[in-house]
Order: structure tokens, then sequence, then C-alpha cells
């Protein structure tokens, strides 16, 4: 779901677990990378966090929707890093997460929540270290850090006129978090989350339930406001896929005819592989129809396409 004006909630994981930011260096690089994309689509960055082998972001898009923003940083980013690490294959988990935000009730907790992963990792144990840590947006806010793309003024407002004043009231309202932990609320969409968890959800008689959508944290009304403005992302067509299937033939020095045949030879076998695991991440397309188009069953191709997703695990383990 890609709105342009309204808040995003986005994350992102590294490929079956593994460290994207190395050490402060990849964490400089991201940041300097994250900086030039917001600038380049004019979004209002308002929170971020960069944890070991995830990131979140909190971000309105303008004039530049977030998909293009996301595949710029994330594209960007990993072609640096892999060349750096002297590593090879994807390097996040699939696409990105993201979650389209009701402002009112959570633009400010989700703020708070963003900037207090370091402490629910157990890498941050006072707030005192936390209002210097610098790879949260929370020490921007602060002035301890600077950022110039991030959005302070915005946060900012919401706690006062004086900057000063408004920086001791943040300051406050992030330590009355420091102690809630995980806030599943806080961690998707849907109507359940929307509606604060089950047990507020269960209080309301069923015809109160509200409209929902797992894209989207907020009331029924904003579901509805949202879904009618959304413009549905088009299924990527046919020749992304043959475009796909062209590359892993080149990279494997076979035949596209031998990929999607049905040799079994070593060197096709796993080029097949490969071709099903990009085809259905990068291209979105179903088991069903690689099926069609590998003469292959459902079954035989979820199983290799978990072939080839541990062999890459392993893989990037070994490096």
């Amino acid at each position: 779901m890609d709105v342009p004006g309204v808040l995003q909630h986005v994350m992102a994981r590294g490929i079956d677990g593994y460290d994207i930011f190395q050490d402060e260096k990849d964490r400089e690089t991201f940041l300097e990378r994250l900086a030039a994309v917001v600038e380049w689509a004019r979004a209002d960055l308002l929170a971020w966090c960069l944890m070991s082998n995830h990131f979140h972001l909190l971000i309105r898009p303008h004039e530049v929707l977030l998909a293009p923003i996301m595949r710029r940083l994330m594209t960007g980013y990993a072609v640096w890093h892999n060349r750096r690490h002297q590593r090879r294959g994807h390097l996040f988990q699939n696409r990105y997460k993201s979650i389209v935000v009701e402002e009112d009730p959570y633009f400010l907790e989700l703020v708070r929540y963003i900037h207090l992963n370091p402490v629910r990792a157990g890498l941050v144990e006072t707030m005192e270290v936390l209002n210097r840590y610098p790879y949260t947006g929370h020490a921007v806010i602060l002035g301890r850090r600077e950022y110039p793309c991030q959005n302070v003024d915005e946060v900012l407002g919401m706690f006062g006129r004086r900057v000063r004043e408004a920086r001791a009231r943040y300051r406050e309202f992030v330590a009355a978090g420091f102690g809630q932990g995980v806030r599943e609320e806080l961690r998707g969409g849907g109507l359940v989350r929307s509606a604060g968890g089950w047990a507020n959800l269960l209080r309301r008689k069923r015809e109160e339930w509200e409209l929902g959508d797992e894209r989207v944290l907020g009331g029924g009304g904003f579901v509805r406001e949202v879904l009618g403005q959304v413009e549905e992302v088009p299924r990527r067509p046919a020749r992304e896929v043959r475009e796909i299937l062209g590359e892993v033939c080149r990279e494997h020095g076979v035949g596209e005819e031998l990929v999607l045949g049905r040799t079994r030879r070593q060197g096709v076998v796993r080029a097949r592989e490969e071709f099903l695991l990009r085809a259905h991440e990068e291209a979105g397309e179903s088991y069903a129809a690689l099926g069609r188009l590998c003469k292959m069953s459902h079954t035989s191709v979820r199983a290799a396409v978990e072939r080839a997703r541990s062999r890459r695990a392993k893989k990037a383990k070994a490096v």
C-alpha cells in the first residue's frame, strides 16, 4: 500500500538473520545513503533506528512514493555492503515491510517505540546512555547528534514552542515508556492491533467492530479513507520474470530452454532452483505460476525454492 502524504512505519531485516550492519562504517554509510534518498524524495523522516540485523523508519513520503524510495535506499546499500564485505547474494529478507499509520493516535507512540528499540534489545540500560546513543533519531531530537535530513521540528512541535522546553518534555515522554517492553499493538496493522489487542476488541459487540486491514494501523474510518485513496501497485509483468531467467542463465552458463525443461543435470538443477527462488521473491510469482512455466507441480516448486533458500543461507554464514 503506497499512499503519498501518509505516515508509514517501515521495517527491513537482513536475510536469514544476517547482520546488515557489521560495524560503525556500515551504519554511517547507511545513514548517509538514507539522508541522500530522503532529500531526493523530499520526504519527512520523523524517527529511525538501526539495529544489527534490521532497521526501522517512520517516514512520510510526499512527491515520491515509498516503493522507489526504499528500492533506491536498499539496493544501493546492498551493493555497497556486499562489495565491502566480499559477499554475494541478497542482503535483505525479501522486501521491506510497511504499515500505513493513522497519525493522531499513533504518531508520538511510534516515535517513542522506534527510538526505544536499543533498550528492548539490551544494548542501552539507562536514559542517559540512550540520550547519547548515535544510532536512533532520539539523539538527533535532543541535539546530541547532527542529522539534517530528520524532521526534528515536527516532533518537538508536539511538546512546546521553545526548543529547550520541548526537548525536556519529549525526554520525559520517552522516559515514561522506558520499561514498557514490546508493545504488540505497535508492531503491525490490522483490526486487533488498531483496537489495542484482543482484550479490547472482545469488549466490543461484534457489530461494533470496525473495518480493518493488515497494512493499516488505525481506526475503521482511517482504513476506509486510505483504501479509497490507494492506488494498488501493479503486478510486475511477465517480462521481469524473463529478465530474471536471463540473468540466472548467464550467471550459471546454461540455456533458458534447459532451465525451463525437465533435465536433471546438476548444474541445470541448481540454476533452475535459483531462478525459481528469485522469480518468487523478486517478481512475486506464485508457486503455481512458476510450476506452469517450468512444468512442475506446486509442491515441487516450493521444495526447489526452499533448497535454494537454504543454500543461500549457508553461503551467507560461510562468508
